[in-house]
This record gives C-alpha cells, structure tokens and sequence, in this order.
C-alpha cells in the first residue's frame, strides 16, 4: 500500500470497500472532493499529493462495487479523476524507489479491479513511469507475456490487463519499432493506436495516416480515429487538410453548439459563418439543431433559416425571443414565431401551456419593440389556424389572447 497512508486524508475513510449504496450521486459527490484534497496537499508537497493520488486509486474500485453504474455518471467521475490524478503522480519530482513503489500499486489494484473502474489507468502507464528508462524497464517486464496476450494462434492469445501498459511503456521509452512490430497482426483498435503513435512519433505521418484509415471497421472508433489523425496532420502544419479530412468530425462534442464551439476554437482561421455551413452539411436533416450554434456565433438571419427548416426545440426558441426582445427585436419576432410554429406541429418535450404562453408573450413583446404588433399577432392566429397535431392544444391555450379575426 502506498505511504500516503500514514497522511491523514480526509477520503480514505469515506472509501472503505463497498462504502458506497447504489446511488451514483453520493459518491461522485466524495470522488470530486477526494480529488480536490489531494490539489490541495499538492500546492506543497507534489509527492504527497501523489502519494494520496496512488492511495485513492487504489480504494476507489473497491468502494464503488454497489454503485448503479447504469447511466455512465460515475464512470465519468472516475475517468475525470484518472486523468488529473495521473498528472500529479507523473509530475512528482520522486526517486525511483518511490515511483518503483506506486507503480507496483497501481498495477496491483489494476490487476484486482472487478467492474472495472480503474481500466483505462494502463493507458496512461508511460506517464506514469515519468521516464524513458523506468517505461523500458517496465516494457521488458511485460513484454513476453504481453506478446503471448496478442498471439495470432487463438489458442495462445488471451485477456492480460497489462498489455496497454506495455504498450503506453514501449512509446514512452521509443522503443517505436518494437511497438510497431508488436502490433503487426493485431485487430483490436485500441491497441492499434499505439502503432499509429508510433509511426507519427518516428516521422512517418503519412503512413500512420494511412495505417489509421485501413484501422476502420465496425468494432473500431471513428470518432478516435479521426482525432488522432487530425492531430498528426495538426503537428505537421497541415491545418487546412486537417480541417477538411478530420476538423468536423474529430471534434464532436455533446451538443451542437458545443461542436461548434470546439471546431471554431481549434481553427480560427474559419470564418464561423463557413464552420457552420460546412457543419451543416455534415448532418443533413439537422438542420434546426444548429440554431443555437448559429445564435452564439451571432449569425442571425442563418439561425432562424435552419430553424425553420428542420424541427428545433420550441423552448430553445423561445429563450432566443426572450433574451433578444431588446438587444434585436426582429431576431426575437422571427425566433418566437419559430418556436409557435414546431408547438403547432406538435414538436417540445413535456410541453405545457406555460411553454406556449411563455412563447407568444416573449414573441409579442419583441414585436412591440420592432413596431410590428399587428402584423406578428395576425401571423400568429394563421399559424394556430393550421390543421396539425399541436394546434388545438396551442389554439386553445392562446384563444384569450388572441381575440378575433
């Protein structure tokens, strides 16, 4: 066990093996806290904190055995922690006995993760090792079995849960050829990926370009393909190529307007009107959802086109009408009578008659302000007017306030 057990850290008692119940809340919760004792102790004593880093690594899995990992949250949480966790303990200005010592930790409670939580630890093993000596010490020791794991003849290869920390030493050492020829006849991307590394590491970047794209197929991930292509073509100065081979895709993200944020920010040399047509295309039939992106980037007159050409979420038009009632009117007329127009089709989530009054009340507003009351109320009895799925339940929220034809 690592010596950051005879600190006296707040986290350790709170990660006894199954400390936690099924709740994933409760332990994100003392996942996070756990991560911000060990920053704290790292502002003076990097060793420490990695210390308190390995300990926390190797308690977390177990305590999380019970939790309900059903909906990825808590995995995410421990993934988060990984990450800054392995830059403390990569960071620590420690002696090779020390860092010999949390590494056969780490190892360790890799080896005995059940669920498992602590996987994708082993990716980051080169990092851990803080040096190319202590990486090819640690290649060497797990080469032999590591080879066998990978073997052609089925019945030889099998599961060995250090074969990604041979791999992530064997790039941290160089030893590039070996990585490459370790690789030659194996299938499984995640492993392949570190040959593609390694050609990019030795200047080949065409052919581990090459070798990425050949890497496609059902089992393997686009999305981390076309990023780490997007990257040696990036590290080469080759950004136009990149943007246009891997940019839109290697940078999708959780929403639109996220995607579009991440794409703009990585090249901002494209004009944001460009990024978003060029995104557009790239998801045809979406075209609503990019009305945020379009917003944000205060490309107006291109926001409210796409979200009229295809379904976009009426609250989220509905904000727009809010928050631009004063800043630009016309915007907001244009963008509450788009939000009226998909809850007259019948388009929102868990729409209720507040979400339609919230819609012409921010609508009407903005119109008052564009001096075009009349006209925007007369477009909105038409549109209430329509034989479709949402209009008798808009229609009979709005009748008040509408009054006669």
């Amino acid at each position: 066990m690592s010596k950051g057990a005879a600190h006296k850290w707040e986290f350790r008692a709170r990660f006894r093996r199954h400390a936690f119940g099924w709740r994933s809340q409760p332990a994100i919760r003392r996942i996070r806290e756990a991560v911000s004792e060990i920053k704290k102790v790292g502002r003076t004593s990097m060793v420490l904190a990695a210390d308190g880093a390995v300990l926390f690594l190797e308690k977390v899995s177990p305590a999380l055995e019970h939790v309900d990992s059903s909906s990825g949250a808590i995995g995410t949480a421990v993934n988060n922690a990984i990450d800054a966790l392995v830059q403390i303990i990569a960071s620590a200005p420690a002696d090779e006995q020390t860092r010999g010592r949390w590494l056969e930790c780490l190892f360790e409670a890799h080896a005995d993760d059940q669920i498992p939580y602590i996987e994708r630890l082993t990716d980051h093993w080169g990092e851990l090792c803080a040096s190319p000596a202590v990486a090819s010490r640690w290649a060497d020791q797990l080469l032999g079995i590591t080879r066998q794991a990978l073997s052609p003849d089925t019945d030889v290869r099998g599961h060995f849960h250090g074969t990604a920390a041979c791999l992530s030493a064997l790039y941290t050492a160089e030893r590039y050829d070996d990585l490459v020829d370790l690789l030659k006849d194996e299938r499984f991307w995640p492993y392949r990926r570190w040959a593609v590394k390694a050609l990019a590491a030795q200047g080949k970047k065409a052919e581990a370009i090459r070798y990425a794209e050949r890497c496609r197929d059902p089992w393997a991930s686009d999305l981390d393909i076309d990023q780490l292509c997007e990257a040696i073509l990036l590290s080469s100065g080759l950004v136009e190529e990149a943007y246009v081979r891997y940019g839109l895709r290697a940078n999708r993200a959780g929403t639109y307007l996220a995607w579009f944020r991440a794409v703009a920010r990585k090249y901002p040399h494209k004009r944001p009107a460009e990024i978003l047509e060029d995104l557009v295309a790239e998801t045809p039939g979406e075209e609503g959802k990019w009305f945020a992106a379009a917003k944000d980037a205060k490309l107006f007159d291109e926001a409210i086109a796409l979200a009229t050409r295809t379904p976009c979420s009426p609250q989220t038009l509905t904000r727009a009408a809010r928050d631009f009632s004063e800043k630009n009117p016309p915007f907001a007329v244009d963008a509450g009578l788009a939000a009226l127009h998909w809850l007259v089709e019948g388009y929102g989530y868990e729409i209720s008659g507040l979400d339609v009054l919230n819609a012409y009340s921010f609508t009407m507003k903005a119109a008052e302000r564009a001096g075009c009351s009349s006209e925007t109320r007369q477009r909105i009895r038409d549109l209430v007017a329509k034989p479709t799925v949402g209009e008798a339940f808009v229609a009979s929220v709005l009748r008040p306030h509408l009054g006669r034809r």
